[in-house]
C-alpha cells in the first residue's frame, strides 16, 4: 500500500512539472508575438507587408515583410480572409481547432485539479494516514502476523516442555473457551516469557500466532517510547483499540523491559516519558475497562527490572520460564534443526548434545548452521560427525588462525602454558574433564584448553570453584617453572581476570568467607525496593579485608598449581612436546600422552600419516637441568 502511494505521487508530481512547463513554453511564445488589430491586419494584408500566416481557430498568427510575429483575432467571415490572403499571395497555414465542450473545461481546470490532489495527499500522510506521517505519531505500530510462509508451530519448538505446556493451555482457552469457563476459569491476561538470551522465547511466540488461528498481533518494546511526550502511551491506547476490535486475539510485546522497568529509579521523576507508556499499559491491561478476549505475550529477558505493578496478578498472571535447554532438550532442539540437514551415517545427536552443556537454542541452531557450511566448504554431500566437533570448536573457541606467524619460541610458550592449565585441571578435585587442547591461535586467544562437564550442572561446590582457580593459575605457574619469572609474559591476562572474577563472587556473593560471613556484598547497593541507596554500605575495612579474602584464595590456586605441576613435572613436560608436535590434542590423547602411551592417527588426522606413530612416549624422564637455581626443566638428552 504503501508503494504504491509512493508511486502516485511521483506519477502526479511528474505529470505537474509537465504541463507547467507547457504552460511556460506556450506563455513564452505569446510573450515574444505583438497582437495587433484586425483592421490594422487588413491592411497588411492588401498592402503586400504580410509574407506568411498561421489560422489557429479564430486566432490568426502572421509574420510581417520584416520578420517580427504578430497576433489578431478575426471575427466570423468565413472563407472571405482565405481567399483573400491567396489573393495576394500570402502563404496561409492552418492548425486544427482545439476541443470545445467538456474536455477543454477539464483541460483549463487541469493544473487545479493536480494542485488540490498534492494537497490532499500530503494532508492525508500529515493526519497519519501512512502511520508514519507527521500526525502519526501517536499511532501504533503493532503488526498483524499472518504468516502465510513460514508458518511455526510447536511442532518447531522443543527442549522447553514445560514452557510449551503453559502457552499451549491459552492456545486451547481460545480455540475452546467452553472448556474451562464451564468451571469458572478466566483466561489469563497475559503471560510474561522469562529467560536468558536465545532461548527461544520469540519462537514460542511465533508458535502460539501459528497454532492458535486468531489475530496475532506483534511489537518491540521500543516502539512505544519516543522523544515526543504522550506519543508512547497514545500508541499504548491505539493498540489496545486495534486488538478490541480483532478480539479474540494475541498481542506479543518483545523485550517489554524496554518500556517496564520499574518507576521512580532514573531520571525524570514521574513525568518520564517511559514512566507515562507504562502507566497506560497497567491500566490497559487491567484498569476500570476489562479488556476481555485479549491476551498480552511478553519477552524478557530482565524480569529483575520490571515493575512490580507489571508482574501482579491480572495483569501478567503467568510467567514462564524458559531456560537453556538440558541435554535431552538440547538432543531435540539438534533434531528440530538438523530436519533439513542431510546427515551421515556417524552422526550422533546424543553425543553432540552432551559435548555442548549450556548451549541455548539458538547456540544449537548456530551450531547445525555452521557445521553444513564446513561440509558444503570442502565438497561433503552429508554432514558427518567431523563437521560437528569442527564446528563446535569454532563456536566454542573460534575459529582457527592458521594464517597467524608464530615464532618457535612463541609456540614453545604457549605450548607448555596451555599444557600446564591441562595438568593442573587433571589433577584438582572435582574439575571439569579436559576436553581439548590447542597451541593453534582461535579467536584472540594463542592457545585454548576447553573443560567440559560430563553432565548439566544446576549448582556448583566451593572445591570445584577452588579448583577453577588452580586451573586458570596453572598456565602462569607454568610460564614461571620453565622459562622463570624474568621471561613470564602477559599471557594470563584473561587467566588473571577470570579467577579474580570468581574468587570475589565466592567472597562477596555465595558466603564462602566465615570472617565476612553471609552477607551480600555485591549487591548492595540495590534497595529492597528495587531502587539504588546511592553508594556502598559496608566501611573501609570490610572493603579492605574482601580484598584479602579475594587475594587469598587467588594464592592458594597459584600454591595448588605450583605443587601439582611441580610434581608432575614429567607429565607436563610430555604434553607439551605432544601440542608441538600435533599443535591439537583431544581428550583421550591428552590422556595417552600423559601415560606415555604412543599416539596412532590416520592419514586425516593433523597432517599424521597412517599408522604414524607419536615419538612423545620416548620422552625420557627430566632432571634438573643445573643446580644453580634455575628453575627450568629439560629433558636429559639420548
Amino acid at each position: 500500500m504503501g508503494n504504491s502511494r509512493n508511486i502516485a505521487f511521483w506519477v502526479v508530481l511528474f505529470l505537474l512539472v509537465l504541463l507547467l512547463f507547457n504552460l511556460f513554453s506556450g506563455g513564452q511564445s505569446s510573450l515574444n508575438t505583438r497582437t495587433v488589430s484586425y483592421s490594422d491586419f487588413i491592411e497588411r494584408v492588401d498592402s503586400g507587408d504580410i509574407s506568411s500566416v498561421t489560422l489557429d481557430g479564430e486566432r490568426v498568427l502572421f509574420r510581417g515583410a520584416d520578420g517580427s510575429e504578430y497576433s489578431t483575432v478575426r471575427p466570423d467571415e468565413g472563407g472571405e480572409l482565405t481567399d483573400r490572403l491567396i489573393a495576394n499571395d500570402v502563404t496561409v497555414n492552418a492548425k486544427p481547432q482545439e476541443q470545445s465542450g467538456f474536455t477543454a473545461v477539464l483541460l483549463s481546470f487541469l493544473p487545479f485539479i493536480l494542485l488540490i490532489g498534492v494537497w490532499i495527499y500530503f494532508m492525508n500522510r500529515m493526519q497519519g494516514g501512512g502511520k508514519g506521517g507527521a500526525m502519526g505519531f501517536g499511532k501504533s505500530k503493532a503488526k498483524l502476523l499472518t504468516e502465510k510462509h513460514g508458518r511455526v508451530t510447536f511442532d518447531d519448538v522443543a527442549g522447553i516442555d514445560e514452557a510449551k505446556d503453559d502457552l499451549e493451555e491459552i492456545v486451547e482457552f481460545l480455540r475452546n473457551p467452553q472448556k474451562f469457563s464451564r468451571l469458572g476459569g478466566k483466561i489469563p491476561k497475559g503471560a510474561l516469557l522469562v529467560g536468558p538470551p536465545g532461548t527461544g522465547k520469540t519462537l514460542l511466540a511465533r508458535a502460539v500466532a501459528g497454532e492458535a488461528g486468531v489475530p496475532f498481533f506483534t511489537i518491540s518494546g521500543s516502539d512505544f517510547v519516543e522523544m515526543f511526550v504522550g506519543v508512547g502511551a497514545s500508541r499504548v491506547r491505539d493498540m489496545f483499540e486495534q486488538a478490541k476490535k480483532n478480539a479474540p486475539c494475541i498481542v506479543f510485546i518483545d523485550e517489554i523491559d524496554a518500556v517496564g522497568r520499574s518507576r521512580g529509579v532514573g531520571y525524570g521523576g514521574g513525568n518520564d516519558e517511559r514512566e507515562q507508556t507504562l502507566n497506560q499499559l497497567l491500566v490497559e491491561m487491567d484498569g476500570f475497562e476489562a479488556n476481555e478476549g485479549i491476551i498480552i505475550v511478553a519477552a524478557t529477558n530482565r524480569p529483575d527490572v520490571l515493575d512490580p505493578a507489571l508482574l501482579r496478578p491480572g495483569r501478567f498472571d503467568r510467567q514462564v520460564q524458559v531456560p537453556n535447554p538440558d541435554i535431552k532438550g538440547r538432543e531435540k532442539i539438534l533434531g528440530v534443526h538438523s530436519r533439513k540437514v542431510p546427515l551421515g551415517p556417524n552422526v550422533d545427536l546424543r553425543i553432540i548434545a552432551r559435548g555442548t552443556p549450556g548451549f541455548s537454542g539458538a547456540d544449537l541452531a548456530n551450531l547445525v548452521n555452521e557445521a553444513a557450511l564446513m561440509a558444503a566448504r570442502v565438497g561433503r554431500r552429508f554432514v558427518t560427525m567431523d563437521d560437528f566437533e569442527n564446528a563446535k570448536d569454532k563456536v566454542m573457541m573460534g575459529a582457527e588462525r592458521r594464517s597467524m606467524v608464530m615464532t618457535e619460541d612463541e609456540k614453545r610458550l604457549t605450548a607448555y602454558h596451555e599444557a600446564g592449565h591441562a595438568i593442573v585441571g587433571l589433577n584438582v578435585p572435582q574439575h571439569d574433564p579436559v576436553h581439548k587442547a590447542t597451541i593453534i591461535p582461535r579467536g584472540r586467544a594463542l592457545g585454548l584448553v576447553l573443560s567440559l562437564p560430563e553432565r548439566d550442572q544446576l549448582s556448583v561446590s566451593y572445591t570445584k570453584y577452588t579448583s577453577k582457580i588452580a586451573m586458570a593459575m596453572g598456565g602462569r605457574v607454568a610460564e614461571e617453572l620453565k622459562f622463570g619469572k624474568e621471561n613470564v609474559t602477559s599471557g594470563a591476562a584473561s587467566d588473571i581476570q577470570q579467577v579474580t572474577k570468581i574468587a570475589r563472587a565466592l567472597v562477596t556473593q555465595f558466603g564462602f568467607s566465615e570472617e565476612l560471613g553471609y552477607v551480600d556484598y555485591a549487591n548492595e547497593q540495590q534497595s529492597y525496593l528495587g531502587g539504588y541507596s546511592g553508594g556502598s554500605n559496608h566501611s573501609a575495612a570490610t572493603q579492605r579485608m574482601i580484598d584479602e579474602k579475594v587475594k587469598e584464595l587467588i594464592d592458594e590456586g597459584y600454591e595448588t598449581a605450583k605443587r601439582i605441576l611441580t610434581e608432575k613435572r614429567e607429565e607436563w613436560e610430555r604434553l607439551a612436546q605432544g601440542l608441538l608436535e600435533y599443535e591439537t590434542l583431544t581428550g583421550p590423547e591428552i590422556m595417552k600422552v600423559v601415560n606415555g602411551e604412543p599416539l596412532n592417527r590416520g592419514e586425516d588426522d593433523d597432517g599424521s600419516g597412517p599408522g604414524e606413530t607419536s615419538s612423545i612416549a620416548s620422552i625420557p624422564k627430566t632432571r634438573p637441568k643445573s643446580k644453580s637455581g634455575d628453575s627450568g626443566m629439560e629433558p636429559e638428552p639420548t
